[in-house]
């Protein structure tokens, strides 16, 4: 019987790289054309065909939504170039991280992907989540998402041997967190904004040079299982809440399997096991550098990570054009 680590291990680590360079490179050509759906639409297209050329019997469990709503890499599709032959891997995927963006040529657009031993990821609903993360180092319970803001903000400066002052908070530039963003500087956390893209914005918790200590707000709950899933990988703390807006979005969560619908997830709740995270910089990022393009090729860099072994990869591509 194979092992979590024998599956994985059939698939080259690497191979997950080409896979996030196509999705980077594709949409790279439409960075700050203001067109979102084009440049969603080229990744999800050369994302599709890089999947194709692995010996894979891969399904999408995260994806670009339902099948009626995404004719391409749709929650269910079978990806990979050998199904029925080769192992069978769960993919949490979003092509494109945060394609505003990259229509508006910001900072930390990716294309990012995920991988798992079959049912190894939760099949998140494509809803809102409340958010909460750290990086590495810390007692476990330095984070709770059933306390304040306040509270968590001075248990991390406890944990840290800090004050409150000392830490900074990123959090979604968005109207829904005003009370959020006010309480933090009441408490005296400094707190940087970020328009979009809060895979990365999880992930620079666990990178010092970023200076951001602890992550904080709702965003997709899709993406918060492809940032478990780095978590996963370099460590860090993470807690999750699925957020509901109307009838149909807590009947789309049944649907999924979900039946406790105010359950708080911890990391290895959303992503367990062995797991492969991928990322390729779109555009210049806190994260990674995006696509650069010069006179006859193209550069990139990507990063790759597994949970078994701790491994983390800076890969940096040169491509002819």
């Amino acid at each position: 019987m194979q092992t979590a680590s024998n599956v994985l291990d059939r698939v080259l680590v690497l191979e997950m790289v080409r896979v996030t360079e196509a999705a980077a490179i594709a949409a790279s050509s439409l960075v700050g054309r203001g067109d979102e759906k084009a440049a969603d639409h080229a990744a999800v297209e050369a994302m599709r065909q890089a999947f194709d050329t692995l010996y894979i019997d891969g399904t999408v469990v995260i994806g670009e939504g339902e099948r009626d709503e995404a004719p391409m890499l749709y929650i269910g599709e079978k990806v990979g170039g050998a199904p029925g032959k080769g192992p069978k891997i769960d993919i949490a995927l979003d092509p494109l991280e945060g394609t505003t963006i990259t229509a508006k040529a910001g900072p930390n657009a990716l294309a990012v992907l995920a991988a798992a031993e079959e049912g190894c990821l939760l099949n998140a609903p494509d809803v809102y989540m409340e958010k909460i993360a750290i990086g590495p180092g810390y007692p476990e319970g330095t984070i709770d998402l059933a306390k304040s803001p306040t509270e968590n903000v001075e248990s991390l400066a406890r944990a840290k041997g800090c004050k409150p002052n000392e830490i900074i908070a990123c959090v979604l530039d968005r109207p829904r967190h005003e009370k959020l963003i006010a309480e933090l500087r009441k408490c005296g956390c400094g707190v940087m904004l970020i328009p979009d893209g809060d895979v990365a914005g999880v992930i620079a918790t666990t990178n010092p040079e970023t200076t951001i200590d602890i992550y904080m707000g709702s965003g997709g709950a899709p993406e918060g299982v492809l940032a478990c899933a780095a978590l996963r990988c370099v460590g860090g703390q993470f807690q999750g809440k699925l957020l509901f807006r109307n009838e149909d979005e807590r009947a789309r969560a049944r649907k999924w399997g979900i039946d406790d619908l105010d359950r708080i997830y911890a990391l290895e709740d959303l992503a367990k096991g062995d797991c492969i995270f991928a990322a390729t910089g779109v555009t210049d990022g806190s994260l990674l550098h995006g696509v650069k393009r010069m006179s006859g090729r193209m550069t990139t860099e990507s990063v790759v990570m597994r949970a078994s072994s701790g491994t983390v990869r800076w890969v940096k591509g040169e491509h002819r054009l």
